[in-house]
C-alpha cells in the first residue's frame, strides 16, 4: 500500500529533480520513492554484513600450521659447535 507524504524542499531543488525525472521517465515522487529504496537496502545491506563481520569475530581463526617446537629444539646448536 502506497502513503503520500509531504516534502518541503528549495524551489531550484524541485527544478532540478523535475529534470531528472523527466530525464529518467519518472514521476518527482517516483525519484524520491527509488531513491529511497535503494538507500533503506544499502543500509540493510551494510547491517547484514556488520553482523556477518562480529560473528566472525566471535569465533578464533583457523590460520593453518602446527604445534610450535619448544625453545631447546629452535636453539639447539650443537651442530654448529
Amino acid at each position: 500500500m502506497k502513503q503520500n507524504i509531504t516534502v518541503a524542499i528549495d524551489q531550484p531543488l524541485l527544478k532540478q529533480a523535475r529534470k531528472l525525472a523527466v530525464n529518467r521517465g519518472k514521476s518527482v515522487s517516483g525519484l524520491l520513492a527509488d531513491e529511497l529504496r535503494k538507500l533503506t537496502n544499502r543500509e540493510a545491506d551494510y547491517e547484514r554484513a556488520k553482523a556477518k563481520a562480529l560473528a566472525h569475530l566471535k569465533s578464533p581463526f583457523r590460520l593453518g600450521g602446527g604445534k610450535i617446537a619448544d625453545r631447546e629444539v629452535l636453539h639447539d646448536r650443537k651442530g654448529f659447535r
